[in-house]
């Protein structure tokens, strides 16, 4: 059950005040804003998919593109080198592939690492990446491979996961479960990095559920890593029926106030990462 504080408003109050809030229960520990962690690319000011300015700048970013498109499709199985031609991003694609299915180059990414495993999420939301289907939100790798994608289409997010049988679903549920319960345990040993980590991989074993999501946006908004905290805000909402919830008991109640929480700060980070 997720387990938000209520979140006090004020006109005055420090933002950081505001993510102690958001993250109540878990231990506080204070943590200055990393320089290049974990994979983060750096990128021009003025955002990795604004158009190139001069002729050469734009022959780079081609030629990029061109070795892109060469190494995705030099041993592809035939699907996904299928996809890349049509420009859809297809479950079990390696990083590369994601980047020439979506036409896009590493510096419109921010991409999370964590071993084999990884979290991409658009430089800029306001020019992210996209394939045919839609623009991209977020892509996890794991193993190497694409295992779970969400893009924003007409309908709002979509999410797109590797198939499973029934058998496996419950299994994969169990173990995601089990996920949840250790990061919750690492977090009150301080460990946060090891509980985003374990929030992560239960987020690709069972991609509908809700708990991973909001947990992990809470740890990512007190890292201050805005673009992936949205993201995991937005997938939060997306996994709830939010029509449905009628704010009667303490349980009910508990997840309004995670749900507007949630909205309040997808509200934040919009004007931040623009």
């Amino acid at each position: 059950m997720l387990k938000p504080t209520i979140y006090l408003a004020g006109r005055h109050a420090a933002f950081l005040a505001v993510l102690v809030a958001a993250c109540a229960p878990y231990p506080q520990r204070v943590r200055e804003a990393p320089i290049m962690v974990n994979g983060d690319r750096v990128v021009a000011a003025e955002g990795a998919m604004a158009a190139p300015a001069t002729e050469a700048e734009r022959r780079s970013i081609q030629a990029t593109m061109d070795s892109i498109h060469a190494l995705a499709t030099a041993d592809c199985a035939p699907e996904i080198c299928a996809s890349i031609a049509r420009g859809e991003l297809a479950i079990g694609m390696n990083e590369t592939q994601v980047y020439a299915a979506t036409r896009s180059v590493p510096a419109a990414w921010s991409v999370r690492r964590i071993g084999a495993a990884a979290v991409m999420v658009p430089w800029k939301p306001s020019a992210a990446p996209r394939d045919r289907v839609g623009e991209m939100v977020m892509v996890q790798i794991d193993a190497g491979r694409a295992a779970v994608v969400s893009r924003r289409g007409p309908q709002g997010i979509m999410v797109a996961s590797r198939a499973s049988g029934t058998g496996d679903v419950a299994q994969a549920k169990a173990a995601a479960a089990a996920l949840i319960r250790e990061g919750d345990d690492l977090v009150a040993a301080n460990d946060l990095d090891g509980a985003l980590n374990r929030f992560d991989r239960a987020s690709v074993l069972d991609p509908e559920a809700a708990d991973p999501q909001y947990k992990a946006a809470r740890l990512l908004d007190l890292q201050l890593r805005p673009q992936e905290a949205l993201m995991r805000y937005q997938r939060f909402l997306l996994s709830l029926e939010i029509e449905r919830i009628q704010a009667k008991g303490e349980a009910n109640a508990k997840m309004a106030e995670a749900i507007a929480l949630a909205q309040q700060r997808i509200m934040v980070l919009e004007r931040q990462v623009k």
